[in-house]
């Protein structure tokens, strides 16, 4: 039973505090996110997390990815579909992704555990398109989906070949909302898992009740889901396990949306129920969505007692 995290983690711009530093943003070279970058893989580290993020530190899960793919703009904080969607003009998580392995390397002194490491994350097409407005090419999302997975498709691919992740995940969590198509939904999982060598995870958070069954037949190797912030999941995971055939679970067991460290009693107790459902070797344990909005030392404590209950099932 490994541990992860869903993404993203306190963060904060730096300013320069030295003189090369200040020569760098001068010349506009200077990246104000790396020491959060840093600081956010000795974090999760020191906390005693396997398979890390870089933090996402630098935007919101959408405009981090649109503001590098053609057919889209950013206005006023809100994304707009404006022409036929086309590939990135650039890579957009590589360099961060390699530092942060640079980081956790040098953290355990040269070499990374085995079955530890970094993992990619990209927010998904079908999550971007329902969180944008499409203004011109497009009459309707379905079209603008399909054309945006074939665009991500690139740095899914670049991820793998370039960052060498334990794994890649896809965070769409419009797909619990009964908004989205899932016939189309599954076709564009479907495009950025096509001849991908490391394993795909897709979370989404929200009631799965109704879309459970339609996700268990999506082209992904994880499914990761919220669990401690929800009253009605670990039931319909319990009801439908058999369905997941040969996927592992990513189990939000400690709860993103309060600013507050869980109660122990409670993360083990939800725990040890999936350990008896989907097994030990199927798990990854994680919390329910990102810990961007927590206070640090609420965020660190959390990953913290997460890691503590995997030591003591594993």
């Amino acid at each position: 039973m490994k541990s992860t995290v869903v993404g993203s983690f306190p963060a904060e711009e730096s300013s320069p505090s030295n003189f090369k530093d200040k020569l760098l943003k001068a010349f506009g070279s200077y990246d104000p996110f790396k020491d959060a970058i840093k600081a956010s893989v000795i974090a999760q580290l020191d906390a005693g997390v396997d398979i890390i993020s870089d933090g996402q530190v630098r935007g919101d899960m959408v405009s981090i990815f649109t503001k590098y793919i053609p057919g889209m703009k950013i206005e006023d904080g809100n994304t707009f579909i404006v022409g036929k969607i086309r590939n990135p003009t650039q890579e957009i998580s590589i360099k961060d992704l390699q530092y942060a392995k640079k980081v956790m390397r040098e953290y355990y002194g040269g070499q990374i555990p085995e079955g530890c490491g970094v993992k990619g994350i990209i927010t998904g097409p079908n999550t971007i398109v329902h969180s944008s407005r499409i203004q011109a090419f497009y009459k309707n999302k379905e079209d603008a989906i399909i054309d945006l997975a074939h665009s991500l498709k690139f740095e899914v691919d670049a991820i793998a070949k370039k960052v060498e992740p334990v794994y890649i995940q896809v965070d769409e969590p419009f797909l619990s909302t009964g908004m989205v198509d899932m016939k189309t939904a599954r076709e564009a999982i479907g495009i950025l898992k096509d001849g991908l060598e490391v394993p795909l995870a897709m979370h989404v958070c929200g009631l799965l009740n109704d879309a459970f069954k339609d996700l268990t037949t999506f082209d992904i190797d994880i499914l990761d889901m919220e669990f401690a912030g929800n009253n009605v999941n670990l039931g319909v995971l319990e009801q439908n396990a058999s369905l997941l055939k040969n996927k592992k679970v990513g189990f939000g067991c400690v709860d993103s949306s309060v600013n507050e460290v869980d109660n122990v009693e409670d993360v083990e107790n939800l725990v040890k129920k999936a350990i008896d459902i989907v097994g030990k070797d199927n798990l990854l344990l994680d919390p329910d969505c990102g810990l961007r909005r927590a206070p640090k030392d609420v965020a660190f404590e959390k990953l913290r007692l997460m890691n503590e209950i995997r030591d003591k099932y594993n």
